[in-house]
């Protein structure tokens, strides 16, 4: 608080200050980053100063009775900070300290729009909110599970008193398709844990790929699939 006051009015925790204040970063060192009105010409040892437009300062909340940057605001500028790694982090972080849930940032993400730090945060957690329809995914996957050595999958199937979305009642595979799993809230992490400990129970190989793995990530899911494959039918083969 001292340095904020120190650089005058309007000033504000911000960055990596701000992230560690908030509970999902951590600040560096001695060094506090504080976001001042963009006229302002402050010099202090121990400071490190951003000139923000009056638009950023507006975005400003009080925590500890220290003003700072909003977490969303503080998000997108650690983005242009953080390696993809850190950054993830921070959004998980975020999200468990219900700080800002991730998919509400995703959304606030287009009042943001032409900021840096936008597109990093964008490239984290638009893969994992991108879903495809039923029909396409089912059309993408087939051709996936032929090139690992699959014939033509169950769709919609139960099994386990669980409905799946692909199944090969032959070699006991059953494969999932995921959207954005910051959306799923704990009832829905439960049954997932628990379906896919009733599959594993009864002998099964559970798998589970991201919508925007089967459409983009070919090889990942095609390598995971003959991995499967091959394990699956070496244990028919073994009980034959």
């Amino acid at each position: 608080m001292a340095a904020i006051l120190a650089c005058g009015p309007g000033a504000a925790l911000s960055h990596g200050s701000a992230a560690a204040l908030w509970g999902f970063g951590k600040g560096q060192g001695n060094t506090i980053d504080i976001s001042v009105p963009v006229r302002r010409r402050s010099r202090l040892r121990g400071i490190r100063i951003h000139r923000r437009t009056e638009a950023i300062l507006e975005d400003v909340l009080t925590h500890d009775r220290i003003p700072l940057t909003s977490p969303i605001r503080t998000l997108i500028d650690q983005a242009t900070r953080l390696r993809p790694m850190q950054l993830e982090r921070a959004v998980n972080e975020a999200d468990k300290l219900d700080r800002v849930r991730a998919d509400a940032l995703r959304e606030s993400l287009d009042d943001y729009r032409g900021q840096p730090g936008v597109t990093p945060l964008r490239e984290l957690l638009d893969p994992l909110a991108f879903r495809l329809s039923d029909s396409e995914l089912e059309q993408r996957m087939r051709p996936l599970a032929r090139s690992a050595g699959l014939p033509a999958p169950q769709t919609k199937a139960w099994v386990n008193d669980y409905e799946v979305d692909f199944y090969w009642p032959e070699l006991g595979i059953v494969v999932e398709a995921d959207g954005l799993r910051y959306h799923r809230t704990a009832s829905q992490q439960k049954r997932g844990l628990e379906r896919d400990q009733a599959h594993l129970a009864a002998g099964m190989w559970p798998l589970r790929f991201s919508h925007w793995q089967i459409k983009y990530d070919h090889a990942h899911v095609q390598k995971i699939l003959r991995s499967a494959v091959a394990r699956a039918q070496a244990e028919v083969d073994g009980l034959g």
